[in-house]
This record gives C-alpha cells, sequence and structure tokens, in this order.
C-alpha cells in the first residue's frame, strides 16, 4: 500500500484518537481498510467507558470487520493505528490473517510489533504481518504526549 493512502488513512485513525481523548480514553484510533482499499472499521479506545481492558482500538476495529465480513480470516485487510500495537493487540492482528499493521508512535513500553517485541514478524507463528512504522510519528506521539501532559497538570 502506497505511503500516500497509509497517511490519509492515518488522519482518520488521528480523528478517532482525538475523540478518545474528548471521552477521556488514552488518545488510540484505529482503521481497518478491506482488501479494495475501503473502510471496514474505524472506532477508538474504549476501555474506560467499557470497564473493559480489552477494549482497545485495534481489538474493537477487528472485531467489527469480522462481524461486518462474517469471518474471523481478514485476509488483504490492512489496520492503520496511531500507536503500536501492545502483545494483545499484536496477536488479534495475527489470528485475524491482516496482511499489515502501520502504526504512528512506537510504544517503548508496550510495543509489540517491533519495539519490545516482533509478534507481526515471528516466524515461528503460522502468519506474519507487513509491518509498517512510523507513519505519521510526530502527530500520533504529540497527541499522546499532550493527553498525559494534561492528565500530569490535572486538566
Amino acid at each position: 500500500m502506497e505511503r500516500s493512502t497509509l497517511e490519509e488513512t492515518m488522519q482518520l485513525a488521528l480523528g478517532q484518537a482525538r475523540e478518545a481523548a474528548g471521552a477521556g480514553e488514552v488518545p488510540v484510533g484505529a482503521v481497518l481498510l478491506g482488501p479494495d482499499g475501503s473502510v471496514a472499521a474505524a472506532d477508538h479506545n474504549r476501555t474506560e467507558g467499557r470497564s473493559d481492558p480489552t477494549a482497545h482500538a485495534e481489538m474493537l476495529v477487528i472485531r467489527a470487520a469480522a462481524e461486518s465480513a462474517k469471518s474471523w480470516r481478514l485476509e488483504g485487510h490492512t489496520l492503520v493505528v496511531t500507536l503500536e500495537p501492545c502483545a494483545m493487540c499484536a496477536m488479534a492482528a495475527v489470528w485475524a490473517r491482516l496482511d499489515t499493521v502501520a502504526y504512528g508512535a512506537a510504544d517503548p513500553k508496550a510495543g509489540a510489533m517491533l519495539s519490545l517485541y516482533n509478534i507481526g514478524g515471528d516466524k515461528r507463528l503460522n502468519h506474519r504481518l507487513k509491518i509498517v512504522d512510523g507513519v505519521m510519528a510526530d502527530e500520533a506521539g504529540a497527541l499522546l504526549s499532550e493527553f498525559f501532559s494534561d492528565r500530569r497538570q490535572g486538566s
């Protein structure tokens, strides 16, 4: 997938992340593109609102697309997310047989695509993902930094 398409899609994911921040959620947004490049699902973190530790943006879009497709196999799909997926979300991407995961900001504390682990590229697993890191990383990182700075200052 072309970088320009990933950047356009990241703009949508950043919009989702801003919605999350407005709802008091960690500002992570995700968009799942179908094989034809259309948006299959878009959402943002909802862990606080749902009191659900698995309600990460990535999990929500994978679930929505699988339900819509009536199949857990999402071959040819591309996940675009503002923050590097954690281990749970990285494995969900592998299990769903996604083609590509593209993300913005790296997550040195919990990132499982390249930072701490390389789940998507682990040759011991039965499926591997194409991983594109750093898509609009500055914008995605700034959104997260601002959110946590505001939280520390009590805003």
